[in-house]
């Protein structure tokens, strides 16, 4: 099975019923994928799919329909993706298990609504639990990485 993870295109020996959560961490040894519940309730291991933000536990490898994008390949090898520098400006993680999901659902709806309102962004991360509860951090950064987005010349 041919995947294309950050960029990177992959001839894998794998059942197309793995989940695409072991397929990055045990095969591809990308372990900022993080495995939470299992069960996609708690949204540690939200991946991009060809841009749309998924549980990688419950999302089959034999389903993926593009390319998939990682925490590990949000950004570039030169720079951090705003939402990324937004995390470590509003010193979001505490524990940290939860962060690379959170960052993922963030940079999506980023993509898709640039400028949101505080219920959207609270919409958009209902599913990313912290246990650590720093939900108004993570709302800041998510607010100021947007405007940096805005920003940006394209």
């Amino acid at each position: 099975m041919k995947l294309t993870v950050d960029s990177t295109l992959h001839d894998l020996d794998i059942e197309p019923e793995m989940p695409l959560l072991w397929v990055l961490r045990d095969e591809l040894g990308l372990t900022g994928v993080k495995y939470g519940c299992g069960i996609a309730q708690c949204g540690a291991c939200t991946v991009q799919i060809d841009g749309v933000a998924v549980p990688s536990c419950q999302t089959l490898a034999g389903d993926v329909w593009g390319p998939v994008t990682t925490i590990h390949g949000l950004g570039t090898p030169d720079a951090l993706h705003a939402v990324q520098a937004a995390w470590i400006d509003h010193q979001v993680a505490q524990c940290g298990y939860c962060q690379s999901g959170q960052i993922m659902q963030a940079a999506a709806l980023l993509a898709e609504t640039p400028a949101p309102t505080e219920e959207q962004i609270d919409d958009a991360l209902s599913g990313n639990l912290c246990r650590c509860g720093t939900y108004p951090r993570i709302r800041a950064a998510v607010k100021s990485a947007a405007a940096r987005l805005q920003e940006a010349p394209e």
